[in-house]
C-alpha cells in the first residue's frame, strides 16, 4: 500500500510560523525517510498565494494590503520549506491555497491516478491543514488515513490534542513515528 504525506512548515521567523512547528521537523525529515525507503510517493503540499492577495481567504487578505510582507505569498521566504525538508526528483509539490491540500487542487485525481488509497498525513497545523485535509481525505473515502501525531503540531499542544482526538474520532489512525514505523505500513 501506498501512502501521501502533507506538509505546511514555513521558515522561522516567517510571519505564518506555527510554534510548536520547528520542533517536529526531526520527525518530519524521519517520516519522509522512511517513507521513501518503502518507496512510497512523497507528496509536499505547500501554500503559495498570489503577492497581492486574489487567492487568499477573506480573514487574511488584510496580510497583502501595500507594504504588507505577504506572507506566504509565491517565491517569498514563507513559502518555501524550512530547512532540513527538501523536494527530490521524484517528489511531487502540490500547491494550495487553502487549508486542505484537496480543496481546488488536483490532488484526488492525482491519488488516483497512481493508485494510492491510503495516505499518511504530517506537518503543520493540526486545526488547519492537517484536520481540513484528513476529514475530505475521509470523505473521498481513502481506505486507510494516518496522522502521525508527532510528526504534526499546532500552536500549542492543548489545540493539537484536541484535534487528534477528533481526527480519531473519524477512524484514523494516530501513532507517534515510532510506531508507524514498527508497523512497516505501505
Amino acid at each position: 500500500m501506498e501512502q501521501n504525506r502533507s506538509s505546511c512548515h514555513r521558515h522561522a521567523g516567517a510571519p505564518m510560523l506555527v510554534k510548536g512547528g520547528e520542533a517536529i521537523v526531526p520527525n518530519v525529515i524521519k517520516t519522509v525517510e522512511v517513507a521513501r525507503s518503502r518507496g512510497i510517493p512523497i507528496i509536499w503540499v505547500v501554500r503559495e498565494h498570489d503577492p497581492l492577495g486574489r487567492d487568499v481567504e477573506l480573514f487574511r487578505r488584510h496580510l497583502y494590503g501595500d507594504g504588507k510582507p505577504k506572507p506566504t505569498s509565491k517565491g517569498s521566504v514563507g513559502a518555501e520549506l524550512v530547512d532540513g525538508l527538501v523536494i527530490e526528483e521524484d517528489d511531487y509539490k502540490l500547491v494550495k491555497t487553502r487549508f486542505s491540500a484537496f480543496f481546488n487542487t488536483n490532488l484526488h485525481s492525482y491519488l488516483q491516478g497512481i493508485g494510492i488509497t491510503n495516505l499518511v498525513i504530517i506537518g503543520v497545523q493540526t486545526p488547519n491543514c492537517i484536520r481540513q485535509t484528513v476529514f475530505d481525505a475521509v470523505a473521498l473515502d481513502y481506505e486507510r488515513v494516518t496522522v502521525i501525531i508527532d510528526a504534526t503540531a499546532a500552536a500549542t499542544p492543548d489545540v493539537h490534542i484536541a484535534n487528534i482526538f477528533d481526527i480519531k474520532n473519524v477512524g484514523v489512525a494516530t501513532p507517534t513515528l515510532e510506531e508507524w514505523c514498527r508497523s512497516k505500513e505501505q
